[in-house]
């Protein structure tokens, strides 16, 4: 389970580890057939074997083809696209471009050149993370779960068709924020912390309060932080 920047969670499946190891003997295969390939076009017209001809045509496209194909392909080599899988970012987002990059330099870690550390590594953590992806922040996922995103409404069942907001200001806050005023609201005994908090949030956004006590204030905030949220979804 995975809070997204819309303070939304959403059920995410990690792939498992044979959906992995599957995964990279695919994309091992597919560079295998690209070099038997690249090296029966050079034998044939061997005019064009140069230094530069082999490192753009053949070098280039073997070491960063998953990283290429990561990025231009919305996280999925061949391998990926065949077991349905795909790369994202821990919390749901799409990984950044460092992110990319990180996990591909890590495969010299992880990969066979070092005794597959990055297997050890899949099977001694709960969501199949090898060293480059705990590094990247990245996770990799079964790609049905990933499109069939399952978002628990359970806590916004008072998100009804006529809800009306009352704080546009909410929208403003920041999901740190928002964790911090649903923590105090649900601290027993709260009633010095959660007066203080109401405070703060009411200067910072600049509004006075208009529910009986400071608790129902701090919770119609939430509600309408998160109505906001949803209404992005």
């Amino acid at each position: 389970m995975i809070t997204t920047s819309q303070y939304v969670q959403i059920d995410q499946a990690a792939a498992s580890v044979g959906d992995r190891i599957w995964a990279q003997i695919i994309d091992w295969i597919v560079l295998f057939c690209y070099s038997v390939m690249t090296f029966i076009f050079f034998d044939t017209f061997h005019e064009l074997m140069n230094a530069w001809t082999v490192l753009i045509f053949y070098v280039f496209p073997i070491l960063f083809y998953s990283l290429l194909m990561e990025i231009f392909n919305h996280g999925q080599s061949l391998g990926k696209m065949v077991m349905k899988t795909r790369v994202i970012k821990a919390d749901g987002s799409v990984p950044t471009l460092g992110a990319f990059i990180m996990r591909s330099m890590l495969y010299i870690v992880d990969g066979p050149s070092l005794g597959f550390i990055g297997l050890l590594c899949m099977v001694l953590n709960k969501n199949n993370q090898r060293l480059g992806d705990l590094a990247a922040g990245t996770v990799v996922v079964k790609l049905q779960d990933y499109h069939k995103i399952q978002v628990s409404l359970d806590e916004y069942d008072f998100l009804l068709k006529d809800y009306k907001p009352h704080y546009a200001q909410a929208a403003d806050l920041s999901l740190e924020q928002i964790e911090i005023i649903t923590r105090t609201v649900n601290v027993p005994r709260k009633d010095l912390r959660t007066a203080a908090l109401s405070e703060k949030v009411q200067q910072k956004l600049g509004i006075r309060r208009t529910e009986p006590t400071d608790t129902e204030f701090l919770r119609c905030i939430v509600n309408d932080y998160q109505y906001f949220a949803l209404e992005a979804v």
